[in-house]
């Protein structure tokens, strides 16, 4: 179980760093509600810009591939 565990963080931690190494920035929607007490006011939204740190790819493409190959040095349990 701790060596899929593992594998999957280093997985996911790996394509995390893929992904921040192609792209510039991302634009994540906030969604901010008035306080109103007419039910049709809609809500505005508010893009929130997200740009990685230059050091974020490279940091997360070497933690992913440590944590995979530290998953696949786990013993698998002795049968019993």
């Amino acid at each position: 179980m701790w060596r899929a565990f593992f594998w999957a963080v280093g997985l996911f931690t790996l394509l995390l760093g893929a992904q921040c190494l192609v792209m510039d920035k991302a634009l994540l929607r906030q969604r901010v509600v008035e306080k109103s007490s007419l039910p049709w006011a809609k809500a505005k939204t508010r893009p929130k810009e997200f740009i990685p740190p230059d050091w974020a790819p490279w940091s997360l493409l070497s933690l992913g591939a440590i944590t995979i190959l530290y998953s696949i040095t786990i013993p698998r349990r002795a049968a019993t």
